[in-house]
């Protein structure tokens, strides 16, 4: 079983999103059934700075469980590595194999998937066609209706040549990715897509047409991810965490 914990957003000074991780990582420690492994779908940082990404590593590693940290837009991806290690291409949890993809780009809140991180997740994904593997990334590879995060996910063609590299790998399942800090579900071919709450916070639920609109946070609850093999399936779960 894999746990799912995205857009933690840590800040300098702030106390409460200190809170708000410990509080997610205290609910995966104290599941009656322990997860194999973390997933963390980016965004660790607010501001990428090298005492928040050493503070994160010291609040994820009281789960006491192997974790898989991938960059996100808010992210600066060498500091991300010094602090957790290099970024696998593959990893497991316990049945499950999750495959990484960075779609991060530095200084941009949007994101891409170039024909070079393509071959090598091709490659990657050819190693092993049996297994049944989660896709782990920070930005969705689906347009999800809210325009203001769409303006800043991957591009129609990434998107396109995503879909068509997964048609030929089935054992991908399920893709697992953040940046929307919302719970959205959809599929990519025969991959269903999972889009994880954040742990920070939640954004408002906007899907009027325009173009203009801003991102604005919602009096939500925050929540995480559970990616389990059942009967030869993924199967994806969200917990909703309790109010700080």
């Amino acid at each position: 079983m894999l746990a799912q914990l995205s857009d933690l957003h840590l800040r300098p000074g702030d106390p409460g999103s200190v809170v708000k991780v410990q509080r997610a990582v205290s609910a995966v420690a104290a599941m009656e059934t322990p997860p194999d492994a973390v997933l963390v779908s980016g965004d660790v940082a607010d501001v990428p700075e090298p005492e928040v990404y050493a503070r994160a590593r010291e609040l994820l590693e009281a789960a006491g469980l192997p974790l898989l940290v991938i960059p996100g837009n808010h992210d600066d991806r060498d500091l991300l590595v010094a602090a957790f290690g290099p970024l696998p291409a593959a990893a497991t949890a316990g049945e499950l194999r999750v495959v990484t993809a960075d779609t991060s780009r530095p200084g941009r809140a949007d994101g891409r998937l170039e024909e070079a991180d393509l071959e090598q997740l091709d490659a990657e994904l050819a190693r092993d066609t049996h297994t049944p593997t989660v896709l782990a990334m920070h930005h969705p590879p689906v347009l999800t209706g809210l325009r203001a995060l769409d303006a800043i996910g991957l591009p129609a063609g990434d998107r396109a040549a995503l879909h068509r590299l997964l048609d030929r790998h089935p054992q991908v399942h399920t893709v697992a990715c953040g940046h929307v800090h919302r719970t959205m579900t959809t599929a990519l071919g025969r991959a269903a897509v999972l889009i994880c709450p954040g742990v920070s916070s939640q954004l408002r639920l906007d899907l009027r047409p325009a173009d203009d609109l801003p991102i604005e946070l919602a009096d939500e609850p925050s929540g995480i991810a559970l990616h389990v093999l059942v009967d030869g399936g993924v199967r994806s779960h969200v917990v909703t965490l309790p109010d700080v």
